[in-house]
This record gives structure tokens, sequence and C-alpha cells, in this order.
């Protein structure tokens, strides 16, 4: 276990976390949900970025990264229904996108095609990251209420488009082979 893949397994751990502070609905449980969102998104950047930087790219990171972004950001996605900040339709389209394309790359692994995270998928992410974080905010700031209506339409675009973008390029990774 290196580095990076630490980082990675942290973010796993901080998941549960995330979702009993946020549903205790106590001031110090948003502040401390909001803290620990906040280490898990920094993870996310620094597991990526030493592995690069170090070489120390594996499989099992390969693997784990996006396992670990998708129960991050579906448990803080899903505490938000419960929170009343985000509608559970655009939470489902979400987290359906993310299985779906799950599938689609379990797939083209399968038929020999690697598809790496294209430019819309990290647009994604970090679309879905501002509107939990403007959310987070709203509860507690209301100026960010303004915000979140925005905030979750832009990551719903952005994860629709995404999806269509990952559909599209096995459609024509497989035509090639």
């Amino acid at each position: 276990m290196n580095l990076p893949n630490a980082l990675t397994a942290l973010r796993i751990f901080l998941v549960p976390w995330l979702v009993v502070l946020l549903l205790t609905r106590t001031h110090w449980g948003w502040f401390l949900g909001l803290v620990v969102f906040t280490i898990a998104v920094i993870t996310d950047y620094f597991d990526g970025w030493l592995a690069r930087k170090r070489n120390e790219q594996t499989k099992l990171g390969a693997f784990l990264d996006p396992l670990a972004d998708k129960l991050l950001l579906s448990a803080a996605f899903i505490s938000l229904i419960e929170l009343e900040m985000a509608p559970a339709w655009i939470v489902a389209v979400i987290i359906g996108r993310e299985f779906a394309v799950t599938w689609l790359r379990s797939e083209a692994l399968g038929r020999g095609i690697v598809m790496s995270a294209s430019g819309a998928g990290k647009a994604k992410t970090v679309s879905q990251i501002v509107a939990i974080y403007v959310m987070l905010l709203a509860l507690r700031m209301p100026v960010f209420e303004i915000l979140r209506a925005p905030s979750l339409f832009v990551a719903l675009g952005l994860t629709l488009y995404s999806g269509y973008d990952y559909f599209r390029r096995f459609s024509r990774a497989g035509a090639k082979s």
C-alpha cells in the first residue's frame, strides 16, 4: 500500500463519517461534515497527483479511486436529499449515470478498450463537488441558497453530457476494433 492508495482508502473511510455527521442535524454535525467532505475532496486531488508525481500508479489505485469518488459523492448527495437540499430525481439521475458509466467502462475493459477519464468526466466531478458545497453552505448561510438550483443544474447537465461522451467514445472505439 503506497501513499496515494492510502489517501484513497482514507476517503472511503470518511464516507460513513460524512453521512453520520450531516444527518445528526446539529450545528457541529454540519460543520464537521463540511470539514470531513473538504478533507475527502483534498485527498481526491492529492492521491492522483502523488501517484503521477511519484510514479506510483497501481491497478489497485485505478480501481479504488473512482470507487471512492462514487461513494463520497453519492453519500453526500443522498444525505442532501434527507436534508431537503437536493431533489431526489436529480440525485437519481446523477447516481444512475455513475452506474451506467461504470458498467460501460467495465464492458470496454472486457473488450480490451481502456476508457480513461475524460475532460468532461473531470468537469462533471468538479461541478458535483461545487454543487455539494453550495448546498452544504446553504444549510447555514442563506446567501448560498440563490446558487443552489443553478449549481445543481450545472452538475446535472455536465453529468448527462459526460455520460453521453463516454457512450459516444465507447461506440467509436468499438467500431474501430
